[in-house]
């Protein structure tokens, strides 16, 4: 059974601006909710007891007040008799714990760092969950991204990845799956011409990785030095490696919809969803 999972919560947010200089991205509200907690909330639905986020060199930070027991409040709901509002101020359960490590902002960048720290760290060697903190799938009554991940795994030596279908025309934002008869994936192709995509079917940032996918990620963060403007330590260029070497890493599908509130279109657009203003 899985039970760890990391969540890259750090960095500026620079798209974001102006309003990331005094509310960090992944606390951003979609809905009564912050960005993150849906992807937080869909791990413990899967069964995740330990929830790894890396996080900025920022005091106070948004994300560990949100996960912490705020006493103060608990003591006034208790003192005013509005007790029924006390689970909705409990953020975790009492069995899911969340451990922070703080990411140096002029250091290395990229989606492969923040893994490649918190595997090192905590010195994981064991299949875990991946999600960003910046988007998350919406499928309330349905199943979570996590559990459609954890479906697909064959074997604690596979990793899996979450596959979106989208209209074509838009593939050209995108990284976009390439992937064989078995359901297994041969290459992410970043952004490509609609024309020279091998699907309609894109990378989400949401997956399971084994032992030896972490080991290589690990890998190619240590050994290259990219340099501060030169290239971003981006997790697909590890994935491809791994393939490469002969490690399986099959594609799961998901009847959810994908949200990203990376930007202001697509946060506007996860709160009319969420809100019961737009598709769901």
């Amino acid at each position: 059974m899985i039970t760890k999972a990391i969540i890259p919560v750090a960095g500026w947010g620079t798209r974001r601006l102006p309003i990331t200089k005094v509310i960090e991205k992944s606390m951003l509200p979609v809905g009564n909710r912050p960005l993150v907690d849906y992807s937080v909330q869909d791990l413990i639905q899967a069964g995740v007891t330990d929830i790894y986020m890396v996080i900025s060199d920022v005091e106070p930070c948004q994300v560990k007040a949100f996960y912490r027991d705020n006493i103060a409040l608990n003591k006034y709901l208790e003192e005013r008799g509005k007790t029924d509002r006390m689970a909705l101020a409990k953020t975790l359960p009492d069995n899911v714990n969340v451990h922070y490590i703080v990411q140096d902002p002029s250091g290395k960048y990229g989606t492969a760092v923040p893994i490649a720290m918190v595997v090192k760290e905590y010195k994981i060697e064991e299949p875990v969950l991946v999600f960003m903190g910046d988007d998350f799938i919406w499928n309330p009554g349905g199943e979570s991204a996590a559990e459609s991940l954890k479906k697909a795994l064959q074997s604690d030596e596979e990793s899996v990845t979450l596959g979106v279908e989208i209209a074509r025309e838009e593939v050209e934002k995108y990284g976009v799956f390439s992937v064989d008869a078995e359901g297994k994936l041969v290459e992410v192709v970043e952004k490509p011409k609609v024309n020279e995509a091998p699907s309609n079917l894109i990378n989400v940032s949401k997956y399971i990785m084994s032992p030896k996918l972490l080991a290589e990620i690990v890998k190619y963060v240590d050994e290259n030095d990219f340099g501060p403007t030169e290239q971003e330590y981006v997790v697909t260029d590890p994935i491809d490696t791994y393939i490469r070497k002969g490690g399986t890493m099959r594609v799961a599908s998901t009847s959810g919809q994908y949200l990203d509130g990376g930007t202001v279109e697509g946060w506007v657009q996860a709160n009319n969803v969420v809100c019961g203003g737009g598709d769901s």
